[in-house]
C-alpha cells in the first residue's frame, strides 16, 4: 500500500472502512479541506457502500432489471467502474459483488468470521450487461448482478476529493487506503510517498517515490485476508472465475494519471498473474511488481530512492 511519509500540513481520520489521509501546501487550508473530505467521504459512503442496507448501490437491487435513477455521485463512480473494466478487458469488473459475498467478503472487514464454509467459485457475470445512461443519470443492472466498487470506488472519491481540497487555492494529496491522489501545486521536492504491503504500518526498507503530480495506487493480496473453507482468501477476485487470481503478484504499485486508472492497472496486473509487468511496460505506466516468491518487477521508467 502507499503512505505518505512526510507533509507540513495533514489530516487523518477513519472512512470507508479505512484510514483517509489529507495533505495540503497551505496550512490555512487544512480545517477547510479536512471538512470538505469528510463532507465527500459521507456521500460516497451513502451511494455505494456494500454494506449498508440504505445505500444506493445497494438499494438498485429492488429495480430487478428496471431502470433505475441514479445520483450524479453514484453515476459518475460507476462510470469510472465500467470503463475501468472495458480498458482492462474485463479484469477488473464491478459485477463480482455475489463473488465476494461468496468468499465471506459480506459486511465490514472487521466483522467478518474468522472462517465459514468452502465458497462455490461462479464467473462474474459481465460488466457489460449493465447499462449506464451517464447523462439521463439511469443505469439497469440485470436481477441477480450484485455491483462492488471495490477496484475503483475509493480511487474515483480520492480523485474527486484531491480536486475539492485544491478549489481551495492549495496544493492538495488525498489517500484512502493507499489510493492516493493529488491536485494543485506539488510542495517543494515533490510528494515522498512510501512504497510497501501495509499504507498503516511503513516499513524502514519501504521504497519511497516522489510525486508530483497526477496518482499513485498500490494494490496488494496481503491486506484484508481471511480464511474460507480453511484456505486462505482476499479481497481480489479474478471476474473469469469467481475465485482468487493465481499466486505471482503479492502487491502492485502503479502511477498514473488518475486513481482510478492506477488502481484498475494495478489490480488488473494481480489478476491478470504472469505477464502483467509486459502488460503495464506496454501500457507506458511506471510500476512496481512485487511477487509471491520476493522478486521486484519495475517498468515504464519507475524510480523510488531510499
Amino acid at each position: 500500500m502507499t503512505s505518505v511519509r512526510a507533509a507540513p500540513h495533514r489530516a487523518a481520520f477513519p472512512a470507508l472502512g479505512t484510514t483517509a489521509v489529507l495533505l495540503v501546501t497551505d496550512g490555512t487550508a487544512l480545517a477547510e479541506g479536512e471538512r470538505l473530505l469528510r463532507d465527500w467521504l459521507a456521500e460516497v459512503d451513502a451511494a455505494y457502500s456494500r454494506f449498508r442496507d440504505d445505500s444506493e448501490i445497494v438499494r438498485l437491487g429492488v429495480y430487478a432489471g428496471r431502470a433505475a435513477p441514479v445520483s450524479p455521485l453514484l453515476a459518475g463512480a460507476l462510470h469510472a467502474a465500467l470503463c475501468a473494466a472495458a480498458a482492462t478487458d474485463g479484469l477488473v469488473d464491478p459485477t463480482v459483488g455475489q463473488a465476494m459475498v461468496d468468499l465471506g467478503y459480506d459486511r465490514d472487514f472487521d466483522l467478518l468470521a474468522p472462517d465459514g464454509a468452502a465458497p462455490a467459485p461462479r464467473p462474474a457475470p459481465g460488466y457489460w450487461k449493465v447499462r449506464l445512461d451517464a447523462e439521463a443519470r439511469q443505469v439497469v443492472v440485470p436481477r441477480g448482478i450484485r455491483l462492488d466498487l471495490g477496484s475503483t470506488g475509493k480511487a474515483y472519491a480520492a480523485d474527486r476529493a484531491a480536486a475539492q481540497v485544491a478549489a481551495l487555492g492549495c496544493g492538495a494529496l488525498v489517500s484512502l487506503g493507499g489510493d492516493l491522489a493529488t491536485a494543485g501545486p506539488a510542495p517543494e521536492g515533490g510528494w515522498l510517498v512510501g512504497i510497501g504491503d501495509d499504507h498503516r504500518a511503513p516499513a524502514a526498507g519501504d521504497p519511497v517515490v516522489t510525486v508530483r503530480s497526477g496518482a499513485l495506487a498500490t494494490s496488494s493480496v496481503t491486506q484484508r485476508a481471511w480464511r474460507r473453507g480453511g484456505r486462505a482468501v482476499h479481497h481480489i477476485v479474478d471476474p473469469r472465475t469467481g475465485d482468487l487470481p493465481a499466486p505471482v503478484w503479492r502487491t502492485v504499485s502503479v502511477a498514473a494519471r488518475t486513481c482510478v486508472d492506477a488502481n484498475a492497472a494495478a489490480t488488473a496486473a494481480i489478476v491478470r498473474g504472469e505477464g502483467a509487468d509486459a502488460w503495464l511496460d506496454g501500457a507506458g505506466l511506471p510500476a512496481r511488481l512485487v511477487g509471491h516468491d520476493g522478486r521486484v518487477v519495475t517498468v515504464g521508467g519507475w524510480r523510488s530512492h531510499a
